[in-house]
């Protein structure tokens, strides 16, 4: 499907059934007008997921257009150019592999405030693989029955930089790091259901890569619930594909989708561009904006009594043998 908005070059073309559109007739190595700025950020929300084609953009060309969005953050632990911290230089072969980018995940869970988007730009592609993997954890979402979405609409889930932790030796050094860091990104708590602050629309919000425990549970029922909400990203009918070309840009909607890239390249090199944009503080279906330490305040308690009664029936079949021994 395929629109365009009076005068306006800018076409909008619909790719996939739940998220992916192509923004043609754009040029972005030129400020955008407010209204073409419009037309991009309706196509957005809408579609979750926008491709430019053969766009030779500088990294200036790149950090202008996605300013338009909000402002743009540096990453914690990624490899950035020293005179655009901003960007964060994701080049790989088999010598380099990247870390953990297998796995699904919406980019940087682990902060208070996740970023809104996520904007790339391929540099070098490789001659076939390397293609990213996008899913809407909207689709998703609609997908549940009625029972298990009022069942997920009041979770909330711990967050942590677990996958990064690994950057961090077992050192003295290392360690004391790890705590400077850990002090930075004190582990954050969000929403399992996650609404969209422009369309209001609901969104599955859990990661492996991040997703640490769900709050009010015993650990098995956290565990075996998440690797269950896990699975929704890998369903194809809820996936868009993106096979890279030279000077493609994607941007994508961090609050509504999740993103898995292909290793299968490795053999070859492959040289991408990457800026983050400021997100705010996720929250979920009642709509209150609860700080960590408000919803510690509510939840923890409650975690700890489930923890109890767990204990208190692993622990009283022992005590009825040792009564009867008695």
């Amino acid at each position: 499907m395929s629109t365009r908005r009076n005068s306006s070059p800018l076409e909008v073309v619909q790719l996939g059934p739940h998220l992916g559109a192509e923004i043609r007739g754009a040029d972005l190595t030129q400020p955008v007008s407010d209204a073409d700025f419009q037309i991009i950020h309706d196509a957005f929300v809408k579609h979750e997921l926008l491709l430019f084609k053969n766009q030779q953009i500088s990294q200036d060309d790149q950090v202008r257009f996605a300013g338009r969005f909000g402002e743009l953050t540096i990453h914690p632990f990624s490899a950035s150019l020293p005179t655009r911290p901003e960007i964060i230089v994701l080049d790989n072969d088999k010598d380099n592999p990247p870390l953990s980018t297998d796995q699904w995940h919406s980019d940087e869970m682990f902060r208070e405030e996740p970023p809104l988007a996520t904007m790339l730009v391929s540099k070098i592609v490789p001659p076939y693989g390397g293609d990213t993997l996008f899913a809407s954890m909207t689709a998703a979402h609609d997908g549940l029955s009625d029972n298990w979405k009022s069942f997920l609409s009041g979770l909330y889930a711990e967050f942590d930089f677990k996958v990064f932790r690994a950057l961090f030796s077992g050192t003295t050094d290392g360690r004391k790091k790890l705590l400077e860091v850990e002090e930075m990104f004190p582990n954050p708590i969000h929403p399992v259901v996650r609404v969209h602050p422009v369309t209001g629309r609901r969104t599955v919000y859990v990661s492996p890569q991040a997703t640490k425990r769900i709050l009010g549970m015993t650990a098995w029922e956290s565990d075996h619930l998440l690797e269950m909400l896990y699975h929704l990203a890998e369903i194809p009918e809820y996936q868009f594909r993106v096979q890279w070309e030279p000077n493609m840009v994607v941007l994508w909607d961090n609050r509504s989708t999740q993103h898995y890239a292909t290793r299968d390249y490795l053999a070859h090199r492959r040289r991408m561009e990457r800026v983050t944009i400021r997100g705010d503080r996720p929250y979920g279906v009642t709509g209150e904006r609860r700080s960590t330490a408000e919803l510690r305040a509510v939840l923890q308690p409650l975690q700890e009594d489930r923890t109890r009664i767990k204990r208190d029936e692993l622990t009283r079949p022992f005590e009825r043998t040792v009564k009867a021994a008695g």
